[in-house]
């Protein structure tokens, strides 16, 4: 694995990549650029777009509050999308913006937010969690965005999910017993992983989610998580054994 270039700066940058483009900035991102890291014409930035890569670009200035970037050449190629779903139980503000962030440096590649009885927040800011997404992306060296996909019941997010799809189920009634051995024992194609609210899934709702075929509860061990820990601890579980960290 090539280690990332994090002497640059990167940005996510919307639109086409292809040699010689020039590509606009948007008035905060040439402000951070020109005002704030204090860079000047010819400097070079890393910019990428979700679905063409890596690439090198080069800043034009146009006055002191705006600039566009010519791209120069691609450094890394894109990578496969990730298959990887993430359900979960809206937390507040803040705590959600962590959420978010951490499930894209931990490979989501669709963040499904799910309302649940004891779900704390039932409407969502969907442009700011993209925009926490984004920010993950720029700071990790993540090429994949997530989708960030409109709320939806417990029941009609279950429903939704392809029947081959793994729901790995974080389940805080779970008898404890070790999670790796549990999720060694599959071999999915695809797979998915629902964490609940702070007041845990009540009965009726863990016996629909029991119910669903292939689908796998877990326990996260002796301590109960809060809900955006157990988003991390959950992931890590994942990939390392099932996902993309075991591949490597």
């Amino acid at each position: 694995m090539a280690i990332p270039d994090f002497a640059r700066h990167r940005l996510f940058i919307e639109g086409t990549f292809t040699p010689s483009a020039t590509l606009p900035l948007e008035r905060e991102q040439a402000n951070y650029l020109l005002n704030v890291l204090r860079l000047k014409a010819g400097d070079t930035v890393l910019v990428f777009n979700g679905c063409d890569g890596e690439w090198l670009a080069s800043i034009a200035p146009e006055g002191r509050k705006q600039a566009s970037l010519s791209l120069l050449r691609q450094v890394k190629a894109q990578p496969p999308a990730s298959d990887l779903h993430y359900l979960f139980a809206p937390l507040k503000h803040a705590r959600l913006d962590y959420m978010a962030q951490k499930a894209v440096e931990m490979g989501a590649g669709l963040l499904q937010p799910v309302i649940t009885r004891r779900t704390q927040v039932s409407r969502l800011n969907l442009d700011r969690m993209r925009a926490n997404a984004v920010e993950a992306a720029e700071q990790c060296g993540i090429l994949n965005l997530p989708e960030v996909a409109v709320e939806k019941p417990l029941e009609a997010a279950l429903a939704d999910l392809e029947p081959e799809r793994l729901l790995i189920f974080c389940d805080e009634a779970m008898e404890e017993a070790s999670p790796v051995s549990a999720l060694a024992a599959r071999t999915p194609a695809s797979l998915a992983v629902l964490i609940g609210p702070e007041g845990g899934f009540d009965e009726a709702e863990r016996r629909l989610i029991a119910a669903r075929p292939n689908t796998l509860p877990i326990s996260l061990g002796p301590r109960i998580l809060r809900a955006d820990t157990a988003a991390v601890a959950a992931l890590a579980l994942v990939q390392a054994v099932l996902g993309d960290w075991s591949r490597r």
